[in-house]
């Protein structure tokens, strides 16, 4: 009898409690951070057709060559204005070119164009707003007032201007998207910095002589990841918005080059706007996806990455 409970007494002890078991469970299902953060982003089902609709358009840029029948700027002189067949499966245009594969070759164009400006906007901007936020003092107040200055001038009217004295073209148009565009990112950065240069982790770095450059670029920098990756969506919709409006004026991509902004431009032509609408819808759909998916991905990062937000 006695070996009996003491078997008993033992097995109670070893047997782990139902507390015990909880906690474990718990334990088992804590995520982290950067989990946390996909989580959130997956249940939020606009973001995630966004990433599906941008993958398909970039898909198709980068694989044009293979999806095209003929060349963007193929002519076909017995086919032209022809409306959608099963040769020009979206039509062909006053010369004869065929619409759909314009209209992915241009999706190279006008993607590179968005991309790349945003891009440089954030590397300009983050650069200067980390080192107002960093240091303060004289250099936060020239930094701040040259942005203040630069953001009084209404963008569109400084690049018509720009464009109309150095001449169109593709790598002028993202240069100047650009460089025009570094204020919003700048300001974001900065203030991510005031807030962070107090924090302890900075302050311990700092009583254990670390420099400013690694502090800036190793302790505080990955801390404005986020802000800056949700700026990156709606910059590459600015940057491809302004992109189409310029080649819409004829002040951006030059044709032969196609652009989904040159080739909406071709409805300025009233008979081509009303009756070959097959010649400017695609381009214009193009735009009109490739922004919303944009948007939408900033919508479901911007909740994704904020810490106050609950995983239902």
């Amino acid at each position: 009898m006695m070996d009996k409970s003491l078997a008993e007494t033992n097995a109670r002890v070893t047997a782990p409690s139902e507390q015990e078991t909880r906690a474990g469970k718990k334990h088992a299902v804590v995520l982290t951070p950067t989990r946390q953060a996909f989580r959130r982003f997956r249940r939020h089902r606009l973001a995630v057709v966004g990433v599906v609709v941008l993958a398909i358009f970039i898909l198709l840029a980068v694989f044009a060559p293979l999806i095209a029948r003929v060349g963007p700027n193929a002519v076909d002189l017995l086919g032209r204005n022809q409306g959608p067949t099963a040769k020009h499966w979206l039509g062909t245009d006053r010369t004869g070119r065929d619409t759909f594969s314009r209209t992915i070759y241009a999706g190279r164009v006008s993607l590179l164009i968005g991309f790349a400006a945003a891009a440089i906007s954030i590397i300009i901007g983050a650069l200067l707003g980390a080192l107002a936020g960093f240091f303060g003092g004289w250099m936060d107040g020239l930094i701040m007032r040259f942005t203040d200055v630069v953001m009084t001038f209404p963008p569109i009217i400084i690049i018509l201007t720009i464009v109309a004295l150095t001449g169109p073209g593709i790598i002028k148009t993202l240069l100047i998207i650009g460089l025009l565009n570094w204020p919003v990112p700048c300001r974001l950065v900065r203030a991510k910095f005031l807030s962070l240069r107090e924090q302890e982790f900075l302050v311990a770095a700092r009583a254990m002589g670390a420099s400013a450059a690694r502090m800036i670029g190793v302790h505080a920098f990955p801390n404005t990841v986020d802000v800056l990756v949700v700026y990156a969506s709606f910059g590459v919709v600015n940057a491809i918005l302004l992109e189409a409006g310029l080649s819409f004026l004829g002040l951006g991509v030059q044709p032969p080059t196609a652009s989904w902004g040159n080739m909406i431009n071709v409805a300025r032509n009233l008979q081509t706007l009303e009756q070959q609408p097959w010649q400017w819808v695609p381009a214009g759909i193009a735009i009109v996806l490739t922004v919303l998916a944009c948007n939408f991905m900033g919508d479901g990062l911007r909740d994704a990455l904020d810490p106050h937000m609950k995983i239902g």
